[in-house]
């Protein structure tokens, strides 16, 4: 065949690939889709469960928008409550998800590159969440236009929160892409192409650092919150973020590990409980550190910081919370350099939830209350979250477990075997 003729023959092959690829894509879909909604007695106990949890939110919720904010107990002197709280604590387990990524390419860790899409995953439902707590938290939904860029009043660059919504709705869907593209060629056959992927792996590790960075920022810019105001609370954010994502993994590997047939060694599990003993204690040093500039210091700012660990003129509703909260992660420390705690996974599974729940009450409740405790006219008025807020709450989460629920079924389909083009 003459080159004229070989290239007039050539384009009539495209549109058959492009289509091939677009039949092989529909059944990928359809393929998880069937997995997704597929299960035993367990799976469809716990989606049922998830699923009221979250349907008793939205019903709180909808109440909220007819009635108003005033359902809440939030008011003109603690203005952000418990959806903010939650919203914190939800950026740094987005970011801390990812974490998986950096022994995974960047120290080319092979025994981590079969689980890491699982941080991905994580971080995809923890955005979800995020963005559930920030909407309920505006009250109206109507409002949420002003988010948009070009159409409502978006105020970009100056706004903080502005770079918040762009970072955090950039990350989704960078995670988004990684895990669709992974999964897509696991379940084709075909070995991903590096340049479609690799790079966007290495800019969810800089993006990660950027969402509870960007996030701290927005706190500590604001000067009338004297509790904020620190050039420390962006490490702290990021410190508490690899401490609260690889507890929270490690819990999902181990569950996978019994509950499915996806073989996962030791590795990652090594791998990311080495990773704790070392951030757990650099999170108790830097809030060791705060707490030394706010009491021997002394000055009016510490206000906020006493009413948190010893209560001020009778006030002390928080001091429990946060004195639990070290307690938790001071028990977790000391349990993940406990080498024999390593290789038991009760005593594993036990540390992890401590510093969960421990960083949970450090950045939530026990950071953005106090920020507003006195108050700026220097006024006690304290905050305790109404029945509505921990209804809307409890069934964000449960949205978020869902959606990871979910999405982790349908990764180990296909990471296992069970889910293949042509089976």
């Amino acid at each position: 065949m003459s080159p004229p003729e070989a290239a007039s023959a050539a384009p009539p092959e495209m549109p058959h690939a492009t289509q091939r690829h677009s039949v092989s894509y529909v059944r990928f879909l359809a393929r998880l889709l069937d997995v997704a909604t597929d299960g035993g007695p367990k799976f469809y106990t716990w989606m049922i469960l998830l699923t009221a949890i979250a349907l008793v939110g939205a019903n709180a919720w909808a109440h909220q928008v007819a009635e108003g904010m005033a359902l809440t107990h939030m008011t003109d002197h603690v203005s952000w409550g418990l959806y903010i709280a939650n919203f914190t604590f939800g950026v740094g387990l987005a970011a801390g998800g990812v974490l998986m990524v950096i022994p995974a390419y960047l120290y080319d860790d092979h025994d981590m590159h079969d689980v890491v899409i699982f941080g991905e995953l994580l971080a995809v439902a923890a955005i979800v969440v995020c963005i559930g707590f920030v909407g309920v938290d505006i009250g109206r939904p109507d409002r949420v236009w002003h988010m948009l860029p070009g159409v409502g009043r978006f105020n970009w660059p100056v706004s903080m929160l502005t770079w918040d919504v762009l970072v955090l709705n950039g990350y989704l869907l960078l995670n988004l892409h990684i895990c669709g593209y992974l999964l897509y060629h696991r379940f084709i056959g075909k070995r991903p192409r590096k340049r479609w992927y690799l790079p966007f792996v290495l800019l969810s590790i800089v993006w990660a650092i950027s969402i509870h960075t960007v996030t701290a920022f927005l706190y500590a810019g604001l000067g009338g919150r004297p509790f904020w105001n620190s050039a420390l609370l962006a490490p702290r954010f990021l410190a508490s973020a690899f401490v609260s994502g690889p507890a929270l993994i490690i819990v999902l590997l181990l569950l996978l590990r019994r509950l499915t047939s996806l073989t996962i060694g030791e590795g990652p599990v090594r791998t990311l409980v080495n990773i704790l003993r070392i951030t757990t204690l650099v999170n108790l040093f830097m809030l060791a550190s705060e707490i030394f500039v706010e009491f021997y210091t002394g000055g009016s700012h510490t206000a906020s910081a006493e009413y948190l660990f010893l209560g001020l003129h009778g006030h002390n509703d928080l001091v429990p919370w946060m004195w639990s909260a070290i307690t938790f992660n001071v028990t977790a420390a000391a349990l993940f350099l406990w080498p024999k705690a390593a290789e038991n996974n009760r005593l594993l599974v036990l540390a992890c939830v401590l510093t969960f729940a421990g960083v949970w009450i450090e950045k939530g409740m026990g950071l953005i209350i106090p920020g507003f405790v006195p108050s700026t006219l220097h006024e006690l008025v304290e905050y305790t979250p109404s029945l509505v807020e921990w209804k809307v709450t409890a069934g964000i989460w449960a949205l978020g477990a869902l959606v990871l629920t979910v999405a982790m079924k349908c990764a180990t389909a296909v990471l296992s075997g069970h889910e293949r083009l042509g089976r």
